[in-house]
């Protein structure tokens, strides 16, 4: 199997280069092109101006892999089959329907025909898999050439250069191969020399100029037909959320005038009256409905009641909701003016409460009145689903199968109780062996219920204004049973949370109490390598293994500007605050010392900065930045060991083993079996109490679904406490010569419902090693024998990207 992908791949790779053996006689292959700017244009927005697009090429070698598989594929097309086929298929359902006279049996046959018409058809016009998936060699053509030039002119025109000028340039390289340039000659770029109104209805001109530094047309910035198509939506917002309820921006219009002064635009903003009323009107809510239980019926023909609660009417035939829950969501108010943003977000947190089908809200105009009218669908109360799939974490991916539970509106107040179950199988690195991956099994019950507020003695006025924030509570209890092969380990967790968010990028989360008891069950081999980790390295980590009791209050962070949007810049951004143990510096339960858990007191921080560039519409630029820090303040000097943080793996250093890298600079015991498992024995998971790491990736598109990576990792943990050993502690003075360092390679399968992930980790730097033979990067080894000079390299596995 890996024979045959390896040869389709050699096959593509060949097949794509960028030659000029099939083009016909009078045929140029387009192989470069250029904009050439001055500085202020950007010239990424004028490449994406470009009519023919050259073929993508690995780096700077004349290969294509999306040529490469056209290639493969055309060889093995046959078009006029495909035609054939078409009109057998079409002839045997015509046959069929011909045949029968059920106008049900027709429907289907009809339906069935064109499903199989269609992807023939596709077929015929497109090609077969490889030619869909690849794309065909770019054919000079002087016409696309000169749409381009047009479309630049036109570009540089709108930016408000209008004398610009648009030289091209086709030069014949080696081996009829075309490189384009286009020369860019702006000439001068108009301004803003005077901005004024006529806008006759005076309350509008009075709102625009409230607020003119929010304008978005500045005296003394240079024209740009995109600014003003984005200063009338401006507009259109500011007046849509002050009461206009029917104004449009077909009444916006700008007319500039460039005669007055050389160089300079006089701008004039218009904001024309409606023809019939003459003015533009304000609209005031005179009333609000809310029908909770609009696509309901009753079952006795009862007529719905109403009932009043916070200047809204509500419509129902039953009393299912509480009415201050609802009200809380309702962010227009009677007697206020008409806000597209309070109605947006009106129905926006109705819809997160998640008890409704559809939330709609709309406003009726006639008789003079202005009336809000709000329906919503109620959800089915109770809903019962399974889930089977496959998990990846930090190793080979495993079966795993979930069952959850749901029952909605449980007190009447638009709670959400929930049941999960899960069970599942996954291929880990052993804690004690570095021989391969060894199943672990994880059985896991959680039961919880959500509350839509936060559950805390707030005045109502204050309860209404959070509610713009979609604040929940959620209550918790469960259990966790792992076994894996160094150890059994459960987990009794019970935790209160509250959760919120501002404007859909800032989310909060605060556990005020999160209790957790801890029991484990080590095998002999285990043990005995703690023992010995603490006899002779002075690491207390066999403390973590003891029963033991965690509390902890946990303060989280998340800020999300638009991160996992493909081709978009966007920022992510993760910090969390944590105390364990506080309370037990006032009061000690007393079941603790009955049942004589270790209990834990520690202060642990952690943040995590994620960046994605895109740098055209087939390549982007990431980093990602990692750390994490930890301080146990207990009698045993050791943090939970879910509370250590680790280095390596998929989805961090990924020329390590999982949880491999690490501590410091202290090296791993030689292995026993050099040849099969390298120089070192990664015998054991190196749990640090400080984590420092950080990658870079270059993302591009290869051919179809598939896309590679080129990345660089660096990182290591390092132990602050229960250590005598100078290797493995942080220290100011040495820890940069410390990192851990890898490069690689990688694949995507972008499957739009998954990103399937394949990455081949070197190891460039390992500080594990004596100073002066450090620099690995030339001893990686793809092969078996290894050695102290031949470092394996590392296969992971992964679901969606690695940051």
């Amino acid at each position: 199997m890996r024979r045959c992908a390896g040869l389709l791949v050699i096959t593509a790779v060949v097949s794509g280069c960028l030659g000029t053996k099939r083009l016909q006689e009078n045929e140029k292959l387009l192989y470069y092109q250029t904009v050439k700017a001055p500085k202020g244009i950007s010239r990424e927005e004028l490449r994406n101006l470009y009519v023919q697009k050259t073929n993508g090429r690995i780096g700077f070698l004349p290969l294509s892999f999306s040529v490469g598989m056209y290639n493969l594929g055309k060889k093995k097309f046959n078009k006029d089959k495909f035609i054939a086929k078409k009109a057998r298929i079409e002839a045997k359902f015509d046959r069929k329907i011909a045949a029968t006279k059920k106008q049900k049996r027709i429907s289907n046959l009809q339906y069935r025909k064109q499903n199989a018409v269609d992807a023939i058809t596709k077929k015929i016009d497109n090609g077969n898999m490889f030619m869909q998936w690849g794309e065909p060699l770019t054919i000079f053509d002087t016409a696309a050439m000169t749409l381009t030039k047009n479309k630049i002119s036109t570009y540089l025109f709108n930016k408000g250069y209008f004398k610009a000028n648009v030289k091209t340039d086709s030069t014949l390289l080696k081996k009829k191969r075309v490189s384009v340039t286009y020369t860019i000659l702006p000439g001068p770029s108009f301004i803003y020399d005077t901005i004024f109104f006529n806008i006759p209805d005076q309350k509008v001109l009075a709102l625009l100029k409230k607020n003119p530094a929010l304008s978005l047309l500045k005296k003394g910035d240079a024209y740009d037909q995109d600014k003003l198509g984005k200063e009338r939506d401006r507009i259109d917002q500011l007046l849509k959320d002050n009461g206009y309820y029917d104004f449009t921006k077909q009444y916006i219009d700008f007319a500039i005038d460039t005669a007055a002064v050389k160089n300079k635009i006089k701008l004039q903003l218009e904001i024309l009256n409606p023809a019939r009323r003459g003015y533009h009107k304000q609209f005031v809510v005179d009333s609000i409905i809310f029908t909770p239980d609009a696509a309901s019926s009753s079952k006795e023909n009862r007529k719905r009641h109403s009932s009043s609660y916070h200047n809204i009417t509500f419509n129902s035939y039953e009393d299912l909701y509480s009415k201050k829950i609802l009200a809380q969501r309702v962010f227009i108010s009677k007697d206020s003016l008409y806000s597209r943003t309070q109605t947006f977000n009106t129905q926006r947190q109705l819809a997160n409460l998640d008890n409704f089908k559809f939330v709609n809200l709309n406003y009726d105009t006639t008789g003079g009145r202005f009336i809000a009218n709000l329906f919503t669908s109620p959800l089915d109360r109770y809903t019962w689903g399974n889930e089977t799939g496959v998990t990846v974490t930090q190793g080979f991916p495993g079966p795993y199968i979930s069952t959850n539970f749901k029952k909605r509106n449980i007190f009447r107040g638009l709670e959400i109780f929930e049941l999960n179950g899960r069970f599942g199988f996954e291929g880990v690195a052993a804690v004690t062996s570095d021989a391969g991956f060894y199943k672990s099994t994880e059985a896991s019950l959680n039961a919880s219920i959500t509350f839509p507020q936060f559950l805390f003695p707030f005045r109502s006025a204050a309860a209404f204004r959070y509610a713009r924030n979609n604040p929940r509570t959620k209550v918790l209890a469960g259990y966790t049973y792992t076994d894996r092969p160094e150890y059994q380990r459960s987990i009794t967790t019970v935790s209160a949370t509250y959760t919120w968010g501002i404007q859909n990028k800032l989310q909060f989360s605060f556990s005020p109490a999160t209790l957790n008891v801890i029991n484990s069950t080590l095998s002999t081999a285990f043990q005995d390598t703690l023992i010995s980790l603490q006899k002779n390295r002075g690491n207390n980590l066999i403390n973590a293994f003891k029963p033991s009791y965690v509390s902890s209050m946990i303060f989280t962070m998340t800020y999300n500007s638009n991160y996992g949007v493909a081709q978009k810049n966007s920022t992510f951004i993760r910090t969390s605050i944590e105390s364990g143990g506080t309370l037990l510096n006032l009061y000690s339960p007393k079941f603790i010392i009955d049942q004589g858990l270790e209990p834990y007191q520690y202060f642990r921080v952690s943040f995590d900065f994620r960046k994605n560039i895109p740098i055209n519409k087939t390549s982007s630029f990431a980093y990602r930045f990692n750390s994490g820090f930890g301080y146990a303040y207990s009698p045993n000097k050791v943090l939970p060991y879910e509370k250590n943080f680790f280095a390596g793996g998929s989805n961090s250093v990924r020329a390590w083993r999982p949880r491999r890298l690490g501590l410091g600079s202290d090296p791993p015991p030689v292995s026993t079996n050099i040849p099969a498992n390298g120089y070192f024995n990664y015998s054991y998971e190196k749990p640090g109490q400080l984590l420092l790491e950080g990658s870079v990736e270059w993302r591009q598109k290869l051919f179809g679904f598939v896309n590679y990576a080129l990345f660089v990792d660096a990182g290591n943990v390092w132990a602050l406490q229960t250590t005598n050993n100078p290797n493995a502690s942080f220290e100011w003075n040495k820890f940069y010569k410390e990192f851990g360092v890898g490069t690689g390679f990688g694949l995507r399968f972008d499957f739009t419902f998954l990103i399937l992930r394949f990455d081949i980790g070197m190891k460039a730097w390992d500080p594990a090693r004596p100073v002066g033979s450090r620099f690995v990067l030339g001893n990686a080894s793809f092969l078996k024998p290894y050695s102290f000079n031949h470092e394996p390299v590392i296969y992971n596995i992964g679901i969606g990207y690695p940051f």
